[in-house]
């Protein structure tokens, strides 16, 4: 059964971090740099959010408020269940789709240790078949 630690190890845990008084449109421009569609929250290297790009687009473009005077801190979502590097994928799947989120942060002794998205969890999900289906294979053939 693959784990968290899966994850992390095939796609590194590296982190873009923002501070939750950066202004929403710095945040963007780093996303857009960057090619990503989320930003973790730390506030003295700790998580306190994420920011996406759905959070922009619901809670500053439909709410005509400016992006270059609103921090992150005010639109960021907080209300994210993490999991541990040695949480199965399933639980993964199963938090993301009851939570109805496409990100989870991966917490251990207190530090954000990396974030896995619905990608990662979809990809793994689809190695572990593959891997499956080639071991039966395998077997079939012997």
């Amino acid at each position: 059964m693959r784990k968290v630690n899966d994850i992390l190890k095939r796609k590194g845990n590296t982190v873009s971090t923002v501070s939750p008084n950066l202004s929403v449109i710095e945040a963007l421009e780093i996303m857009a740099e960057k090619n990503i569609g989320a930003l973790v929250v730390v506030e003295n290297e700790s998580f306190i959010g994420i920011i996406t790009e759905r959070d922009y687009s619901r809670k500053i473009v439909l709410k005509g408020k400016s992006s270059s005077d609103t921090p992150v801190s005010e639109i960021m979502s907080t209300d994210f269940p993490s999991v541990l590097i040695n949480d199965t994928v399933e639980k993964c799947m199963q938090l993301m789709a009851s939570n109805r989120i496409r990100y989870l942060p991966v917490i251990e002794k207190d530090k954000l240790v990396g974030i896995i998205s619905i990608n990662d969890v979809v990809t793994e999900t689809i190695l572990t078949q593959q891997e499956t289906i080639s071991h039966l294979h395998s077997y079939i053939q012997s």
